[in-house]
This record gives C-alpha cells, sequence and structure tokens, in this order.
C-alpha cells in the first residue's frame, strides 16, 4: 500500500511571516524604483521572487538586476525580520495527530534552507519530518506544481492521490491542483476564505490548531491510510 503525505507550505500556513515578507519585498521594489502599496505586495506572497518580480518589474529589468534584488530583499529580511517570526498555535500537536493516523508529513517550502531550518526550531517538528523542499530544489516556485512534485518524489513517489496539500495562499492551492493533489486552506496567513475555495481548497481552517480541535470531521480523519483517496476534483 502506498504511503500517504501532508505536503505543508510553511510561511503564513505554520509560521507568522507573511506581512514581514510583504514588508521586505515593499522596501525591496521601493529602493529599486518601483514603489508598490503593501497590500499589492502582500496579495502576491506565497510564491517565490521568480514569480512575484514579473508582477511588478519589467521583464529586462529582472533580467539585469533581478538577482540583485533577490539579495537584498532577502538580505532585508535576515536582519530585519527573520528573528521576529514565531509558529502558530498548534503545529506539534497537529503533526503528532496525523503521524499517529498514518500520514507522513513533509515541508513543501519556497523558504531557503537556512529560513527552513530556523522555522522547524521554532514550530518543534524537525524530528517528526519524513523530508523536506526548499527553493534550490526547483525552477520554478508557485503557483508551478514544481515544488510538490519534488516533494513527493523525495517520499519515494507518492501518487497524487495519496497527498493533502495544507498551504495559506490561493498559489498553494493552484499548485496543488496542477499536481492532481487535493488542497487545504489556513487562514492564518491572511488571504481570504473566497479566494483559497476559489483556487481549490476542499476545507478551510483558521490555523493549525484550529485543525487539530476539528480533525475528526476533517478529510484527514475520512482518508487516514488503510482508506481509499477517492477521485480527485476538478473544475
Amino acid at each position: 500500500m502506498s504511503a500517504k503525505a501532508v505536503l505543508f507550505d510553511v510561511d503564513g500556513t505554520l509560521v507568522d511571516s507573511v506581512d514581514y515578507h510583504a514588508e521586505a519585498w515593499q522596501h525591496t521594489l521601493e529602493h529599486f524604483g518601483y514603489p508598490q502599496p503593501f497590500e499589492a505586495v502582500r496579495a502576491q506572497i506565497g510564491k517565490g521572487g521568480d514569480q512575484l518580480l514579473p508582477v511588478f518589474l519589467p521583464k529586462d529589468e529582472i533580467e539585469k538586476h533581478g538577482k540583485e534584488i533577490e539579495k537584498y530583499r532577502r538580505t532585508l529580511f535576515q536582519q530585519y525580520f527573520f528573528h521576529r517570526v514565531r509558529p502558530f498555535p498548534g503545529v506539534r500537536p497537529l503533526f503528532e495527530r496525523l503521524m499517529g493516523d498514518g500520514w507522513v508529513p513533509a515541508l513543501a517550502s519556497s523558504a531557503k534552507e537556512d529560513e527552513l531550518h530556523r522555522y522547524k526550531e521554532i514550530c518543534r517538528i524537525s524530528d517528526l519530518l519524513k523530508t523536506e523542499t526548499t527553493s534550490e530544489d526547483v525552477e520554478q516556485s508557485k503557483p508551478h506544481p514544481d515544488i510538490f512534485r519534488a516533494a513527493m518524489k523525495r517520499l519515494g513517489n507518492v501518487r497524487p492521490r495519496d497527498c493533502v496539500v495544507i498551504g495559506d495562499s490561493p498559489y498553494d492551492a493552484q499548485a496543488a491542483r496542477k499536481a492532481k493533489i487535493r488542497a487545504v486552506g489556513f487562514l492564518c496567513g491572511g488571504f481570504e476564505e473566497e479566494k483559497l475555495r476559489a483556487a481549490g481548497c476542499e476545507e478551510i481552517y483558521k490555523h493549525p490548531a484550529d485543525l487539530l480541535e476539528q480533525y475528526e470531521a476533517s478529510l484527514f480523519s475520512q482518508l487516514k491510510p488503510g482508506q481509499t483517496a477517492g477521485s480527485m476534483r476538478h473544475s
């Protein structure tokens, strides 16, 4: 029997970091001569820099200065925001509950390796993970499905029908659908429920602790290993 896996996004899903990333990007764009309203930038968080920059900069500017811009943003985030990131409630207990039902948790994040290491530490889940992926593992970030496909491969080529993605942004759900994986959404990243459902999330919870509280009625309880995951939904 194939293993069943839960592929977790991290920023905005397990840790409260979306506003900090948005601030870092906003300051960076202004520094390079492309000032943007905070909410416009925040709406793009959940994408990697390769997908975010084309929203705000012309192609030739990205080709000339894209790497410099991303390096500046990363340095800014590390210096002024990284230490302020905190986990959402219930992360480790949720992982433990899922594992108790036979689910295999993995991280599928566009974060850099050092950032992901810190996030695992503050969430206290380093010892619970089977595998993880970072931005270094893929060419294209969400909403492309590469990050989830890389995670499935690392888990031993787990089938899409045996996976569920948990994320906070429409880009997580869009990437999951492209990979033919079911998606569950968390509101703690700040995206509206309507947008998450429109992107393909089958269930919506406030944060990890909320899913844990409602676990028995969730698809994770209904579809735990040993039961069939059913057919993938398409719109």
